[in-house]
């Protein structure tokens, strides 16, 4: 059986560094695809990189959380802040936390969602897929706000992040994933029926990404989104990221010959969103 993987780079426009790798990771690797952070510090040098690079299919990738600021101002957008700082939190549990206690306003996620989108948009190359920062749009109410600026901007895809591992975090993901798969199923979205890069983030070195190909391979789905976070060694920029991800390393992965021909051997063929058709996963938890 033929299988499509698509291969996504997160968080272009981060760092030039990181820019230059998903550049690199694409052009002399398997990546595919991208998701652009519209509040990284490195927009603009992404733009170019887009431009020069119309094979690569551009996403947003939609932040709530992170070390930068919101595009709106802290007045604007209040509950997605800091207040000490204006800032977004750090990390998803602080999202999860302000959800379960009702203290994230819609309204605010829309508006700052929609102008992080817009300033994509602008980039001029067309926009074919969404994701989030930390997959926020795992929780309901991100999840219903970026399912609604797809559909209302003609994104026809969106990532369905998945956790095989077992434990708290792969039970909460399962659950919020089949929410968000019933979401996404009837607004006519397309997404991949598996996913991997959650549980490797940042660690997708070469032997993982031989394991990781060949254990989605023996699920048996048809489609597969893997994303990956390729940066260069000793980034300067990178090093307030206090995340331990291992950028290089990730990086030498999407470019070995030894990933390329193990997609070949566990049947892939590599392609973007737009070389897939809308499909919708039997069993969001991870079991095609």
């Amino acid at each position: 059986m033929t299988r499509s993987l698509v291969v996504t780079a997160d968080d272009l426009g981060l760092t030039a560094g990181v820019n230059e790798a998903v550049r690199r990771a694409h052009v002399d690797g398997v990546v595919t695809a991208t998701s652009l952070l519209a509040v990284g510090t490195a927009f603009d040098d992404a733009a170019r990189v887009l431009r020069d690079h119309p094979t690569l299919e551009l996403g947003a990738h939609l932040a709530l959380v992170g070390e930068d600021p919101p595009l709106l101002s802290a007045r604007e957008v209040p509950t997605l802040v800091e207040h000490r700082t204006g800032r977004f939190p750090l990390g998803y549990r602080t999202v999860v936390a302000r959800g379960l206690a009702g203290r994230i306003d819609p309204d605010d996620v829309r508006r700052e969602l929609a102008a992080q989108l817009e300033r994509v948009q602008g980039v001029g190359v067309p926009v074919t897929h969404l994701d989030t920062h930390q997959h926020t749009h795992l929780w309901p109410v991100v999840g219903r706000v970026v399912t609604e600026l797809a559909v209302g901007a003609g994104i026809g895809a969106v990532r369905l992040p998945r956790s095989h591992a077992r434990g708290v975090t792969g039970a909460g993901v399962g659950v919020l994933g089949r929410g968000l798969h019933r979401r996404l199923r009837r607004a006519g979205l397309t997404t991949t029926d598996d996913h991997a890069g959650l549980d490797e983030a940042g660690a997708m070195d070469e032997d993982r990404w031989v394991a990781t190909l060949t254990a989605a391979a023996a699920r048996g789905a048809r489609t597969l989104e893997v994303n990956a976070h390729p940066g260069v060694a000793h980034d300067p920029d990178a090093g307030r990221f206090a995340w331990g991800y291992r950028w290089a390393d990730e990086l030498a992965a999407l470019t070995s010959p030894r990933t390329r021909a193990h997609v070949d051997a566990c049947g892939y063929v590599l392609t973007g969103f737009t070389g897939l058709a809308a499909t919708a996963a039997p069993d969001a938890g991870g079991r095609p």
